[in-house]
This record gives C-alpha cells, structure tokens and sequence, in this order.
C-alpha cells in the first residue's frame, strides 16, 4: 500500500527557511516522478515543484524559482522541499503527491498524495 507523509511543518518568521521531507512507502520511489503542491487559504491547488524519478529534472512554479529546492533520496524513499527566504504569501498546507509515471506536469497524473502539513509564515 502506498503511503506518502510530510514531516511536520510549522509557524516561521518571514525570511525564514524550513525544509520538510516526505517520507514515501509502498513503491519503488524511483520509478515515479513527484511533486509538492501547496493550498494556501481560501485559494486553489498550486504546484510547487515537479521532479522526475531521476531527479534530474525539477521544475519550479516561477514564485518558488531562487528560493525553494526539491530534491528526492530514492536510497532513503524521501523526498524534500527546502524554502528559504519565506515570505507570508507561502502560508499554505504543503502535499507530497506522486505520479503514475517518471514525471508529469498534469494534475490528473498523481496518483497518491499525502495528508498534508501546515506551513504559517507570520511574525
């Protein structure tokens, strides 16, 4: 069974950094392409980043260029999400998902997500 959980986010000062890794189970994680996906208040469903199984490729929402770092450890079935300078727009709930294949860039292509953990960027 397939299982993804994100480690525990939480309260940050703007500028701040955190990095939250999401730990992968139940697959061979470097087989599939992956994402983080973000929900901040009241909003929609926003990518983060995508990475192949490979993690060769990454690519990043053009707000999180320069400032956010995915990468995955498929020896360790982890993958991270490293944000630095944090600003109070990136207030959000923060997934892991995982596709059905080696990347995808579509929403409909993510198969398991996981529960979720809060990211609050405050003073």
């Amino acid at each position: 069974e397939v299982h993804l959980v994100e480690s525990r986010g939480g309260l940050v000062q703007p500028g701040g950094s955190l990095r939250l890794s999401c730990a992968a189970s139940g697959f061979t994680l470097r087989n599939y392409g992956m994402a983080w996906v973000r929900q901040a208040p009241g909003k929609g469903f926003e990518w983060v980043a995508l990475i192949n199984g490979g993690g060769t490729v990454i690519t990043y929402a053009d707000s999180m260029k320069g400032r956010f770092t995915c990468s995955r450890d498929n020896a360790k079935n982890t993958l991270y999400l490293q944000m630095n300078s944090l600003e109070r727009d990136d207030t959000a709930v923060y997934y892991c998902a995982k596709s059905a294949f080696s990347y995808s860039r579509s929403a409909g292509q993510y198969d398991y997500w996981g529960q979720g953990t809060q990211v609050t960027v405050s003073s």
